[in-house]
């Protein structure tokens, strides 16, 4: 089992930035792709963007254009943490953001939510206009 710990929402205003935290737990070695997703009220949960840990290769949902140069996903392996950062926040970009973890995942699939098995809570970030 992996524990996922999200922290870092909040409310800012546009333009601003945040960046959330992912601290995992647990069997970490199961968590070889971590991945943010968010899910704005009466939308579907969307990828974000997926880092493979053990080579640090990132990828980023391309059908979710308005993140594309604002949202940088990272990590830090001995704290077995990932980070997204947002800048430029813009108030389409409110939603609850989740963590997620997978052990393999195709890497056509790293954005799917239905291949990652562990999730966070959430945490919410609104951006104000």
């Amino acid at each position: 089992q992996v524990q996922l710990v999200e922290s870092g929402g909040g409310s800012v205003q546009a333009g601003g930035s945040l960046r959330l935290s992912c601290a995992a737990s647990g069997y970490t070695s199961s968590a070889n792709y971590m991945a943010w997703f968010r899910q704005a009220p009466g939308k579907e949960r969307e990828g974000v963007a997926t880092i493979y840990r053990r080579g640090g290769i990132t990828y980023y949902a391309d059908s979710v254009d308005s993140v594309k140069g604002r949202f940088t996903i990272s990590q830090d392996n001995a704290k077995n943490t990932v980070y997204l950062q947002m800048n430029s926040l813009k108030p389409e970009d409110t939603a609850m953001y989740y963590c997620a973890a997978a052990s393999n995942v195709a890497r056509w699939l790293v954005h799917d939510a239905r291949h990652f098995a562990y999730w966070g809570q959430g945490t919410q970030v609104t951006v104000s206009s």
